[in-house]
């Protein structure tokens, strides 16, 4: 039996040959998809045993198969699970909330192919790393928004609603008659505490996800000549962990910066009045230089060093990744202190000034999104790829759409704790204008939506339509069921809505896009609500407005409930987990390279395990294995293939099936998954064999260029496997559309298809004993 760890004593497999193949030294690795399963049920067999690994991802054979007896004729089957790396309690739901980092950090990866523009490459991931810069920025505002402004400078300052929450009293003036904490400065700094506590959250889950995905080192070996092979072969490629480093110690630098300003800013208008006391005024303009200056420590840090790929990048810069949030949590006590000094005559009124700051933050973004299309499109026409989505702009696109979701976060978050401070309407001023117009602005977007869903929905029908016909002419002489026949024809249809996935990104982006500059100018032009810039116009669009701005806010509410209500049944409930899953999974695959507070990136830990799996049992048994994957299965079976030396690549066989390689990662992902990669990996390995069917939404053929698309895409396997009852199939067979692709029989003939390939020299016997094949 194996010993629960194995290892390499960190050398290369390319060492001395390994002992000469024995029959039986097979080995099938099967890798689990989607929403995962059980071992029990990937193997087959109630009786499993984990033979390495621990209870977050490990391998498990059959209790009967743990020796690697040679003779058998079958191979040995290892089921690796690694679904608890994506999965876990109900807490672990909150993630979601960091939905548009993990979104930003997917606009990194999208960007086109583009060999030899290393310059271009480099500045297109600046691009993304400063635009998830501005939405750590936008989160921590939010948060100030809401404790610094809406509660501690507008609700306390105000008698009639710090009366109405009496949790407000000891920092009202009038309730508490003058207390100490009822100073507006010393609000300010006390209220600091929630967006300070949002960033130090932040920065704890990075650090712990951090310890445990980036520091898994893969297996050591040498960098490979640049081929038109995917960046996925680099060494470095799996391991973050001195980038994400640097990052996290800049966004938390930034957030508290972003805290230290909000609090300053009143307090040093307020000092900045004529005969206002000068000490203090000088004080505020040292302050804000020092701000100012750490600031721009931050954005260089961001901008300074990117990805390093090619090695094992094992440095951390302890004392940068130490000094510059221990730097900029002094600045911040030092802001809180300076706020906090008594000024005689000094009154909470109105708003504080964040227009200016959620304005400024917003053009950012646009135009950090426009040069980013730019870039992208210079890479695209250079290299074109007709099946890329969106003709190279996904990436631009995706980061438009990450910071829109960011901004309507903000302003719903921002807008519901105004209307729950002040039900009436009249007491507070209530949050920026422009987080007002943004949340407003909501309706129109669903109404586009459910525009576009109504098109697909037709386009779809039609669809169905035809493929009845198809459907007819592929069962001559069957009796028609034409509930059966509906069926089969309705999940054909649906299957085709994930190849419209670039339509509705770029209707829903060109929207986001539209509908963000009006906001922007809408709250410019005016400098009041919707709401109040219809107040003297047509009764209409006065009805429009006051309508739009009250559901945009209930709108959020109610979509930050069903989101976090969704995403705890997601990660209880497997159905529920599949339905997203396939979008869960493709967002955390990809490493941290452009936000450090993005949900952790479990092909860190995934792709490591199998290469050391495949590496070590082919050094050891000198047998060759057929690497088995599953929808998201086969994207880390791809991953860890590339990972491999060169000659254990050519031990290894590879079965994918339901798998989104070109459909989805290719069409998004063009950079590490387009035809130039897959044909690479093709080279590489030993031989390939990927299955699909036609009622599957997520995978499909891999589509290799040439005269290799044949030998590697199986024809569309038959779903159902009967279309009535026969023999064979006394009841109904199910339409399985993504799942249980081991049940149709092209399975089993192509895995010993694949094994006869693997070993060309050992013949294999016919079942009748007969004839060898």
């Amino acid at each position: 039996m194996e010993r629960a760890q194995e290892r390499v004593a960190g050398r290369d497999t390319d060492g001395p040959a390994p002992r000469p193949t024995e029959p039986g030294t097979e080995l099938e690795l099967l890798v689990h998809g989607v929403g995962g399963t059980t071992p029990e049920k990937m193997l087959g067999d109630p009786r499993t045993v984990r033979i390495t690994g621990d209870d977050t991802a490990a391998v498990f054979r059959r209790a009967d198969h743990t020796e690697d007896a040679p003779g058998g004729q079958e191979p040995v089957r290892e089921a690796y699970v690694w679904c608890n790396l994506t999965s876990g309690d109900g807490s672990r739901a909150l993630w979601l909330l960091l939905l548009p980092f993990m979104v930003v950090n997917l606009a990194h990866w999208m960007r086109p192919a583009a060999r030899g523009r290393r310059r271009t490459v480099r500045f297109y991931g600046l691009l993304v790393r400063l635009a998830a810069l501005t939405l750590t920025v936008l989160l921590v505002a939010a948060a100030c928004e809401v404790a610094l402004d809406l509660v501690a400078w507008q609700c306390a300052g105000v008698t009639a609603c710090a009366r109405r929450h009496s949790w407000l009293g000891f920092l009202s003036p009038a309730a508490s008659g003058d207390a100490w904490w009822s100073l507006p400065g010393r609000r300010l700094a006390l209220a600091a505490s929630v967006p300070t506590a949002l960033t130090a959250l932040l920065w704890y889950l990075s650090h712990r996800t951090w310890s445990a995905y980036e520091s898994h080192r893969p297996m050591a070996r040498d960098s490979e000549p640049e081929t038109d092979g995917s960046a996925l072969a680099r060494p470095g490629f799996w391991y973050g962990r001195r980038l994400v480093a640097r990052l996290r110690a800049a966004h938390t630098a930034a957030g508290l910066l972003t805290v230290a300003a909000a609090v300053a800013t009143p307090a040093a208008r307020f000092d900045h009045r004529a005969g206002g006391p000068a000490a203090l005024d000088a004080l505020s303009r040292l302050l804000a230089a020092a701000l100012l200056g750490c600031a721009a420590a931050v954005v260089g840090v961001v901008c300074s060093r990117g990805r390093s790929e090619n090695r094992l990048d094992q440095k951390l810069d302890r004392h940068l990744v130490r000094r510059l949030p221990l730097g900029a949590l002094g600045l911040l006590l030092l802001t809180l202190l300076y706020a906090g000094w008594s000024r005689p005559g000094w009154r909470s009124a109105g708003r504080l000034p964040g227009d200016p700051a959620f304005g400024a933050l917003m053009l950012a973004q646009g135009l950090l999104v426009v040069v980013l299309a730019v870039v992208a499109h210079d890479l695209y026409r250079r290299h074109p790829d007709p099946r890329a989505g969106m003709r190279g702009l996904g990436g631009p696109a995706v980061a438009l759409l990450a910071c829109a979701l960011g901004g309507v976060m903000s302003g719903g978050l921002a807008q519901r704790v105004a209307d729950w401070l002040d039900g009436t309407r009249v007491l507070l001023d209530g949050p920026p204008v422009l987080l007002t117009w943004q949340s407003s602005l909501i309706p129109a977007l669903l109404l586009v939506l459910l525009a576009l869903a109504g098109a697909l929905a037709l386009r779809t029908a039609r669809l169905a339509r035809a493929e009845r016909e198809r459907v007819r002419h592929e069962h001559p002489g069957e009796p028609e069921d034409p509930s059966r026949t509906r069926s089969i024809a309705h999940a054909r249809a649906m299957a085709t809505l994930t190849d419209r996935t670039p339509l509705i990104v770029a209707v829903l982006s060109a929207t986001t896009l539209f509908l963000g500059a009006a906001a922007l100018a809408g709250a410019l032009a005016t400098g009041q609500t919707p709401k109040g810039a219809a107040r003297r116009t047509y009764d209409i669009v006065q009805a429009m407005a006051e309508t739009s701005q009250a559901l945009g806010s209930w709108l959020v509410g109610l979509g930050f409930l069903l989101f976090v209500t969704w995403g705890r049944r997601a990660y209880k409930d497997a159905s529920a987990r599949r339905t997203i899953g396939i979008l869960w999974d493709v967002g955390t695959f990809w490493p941290r390279a452009a936000h450090p507070f993005a949900p952790p990136c479990y092909a860190e830990r995934a792709v490591p395990d199998l290469t050391w799996r495949m590496a070590t049992w082919t050094r050891r048994t000198g047998g060759r294995l057929v690497l088995s994957g599953h929808s998201q299965g086969s994207i880390l079976a791809a991953a860890a293939a590339w990972q491999l030396t060169p000659s254990v690549r050519k031990r290894v066989a590879l079965l994918t099936y339901g798998s989104p390689l070109e459909r989805l990662y290719g069409r998004w992902f063009p950079a590490h998954f387009g035809p130039p990669a897959l044909a690479a990996l093709h080279r590489d390995v030993a031989c390939w064999r990927n299955l699909h069917r036609a009622t599957d939404p997520i995978g499909g053929p891999v589509r290799l260029p040439g005269d290799c698309g044949p030998e590697v895409d199986h024809v569309p396997l038959r779903d159902p496997l009967a279309y009535g009852r026969s023999p064979e199939h006394p009841l109904p067979a199910p339409i399985l559309g993504h799942s249980d692709y081991q049940a149709d029989p092209a399975f089993a003939r192509e895995r010993a298809r694949l094994l006869a390939r693997l070993h060309p020299d050992l013949p294999g016997q016919r079942p009748d004993g007969g004839t060898p094949v």
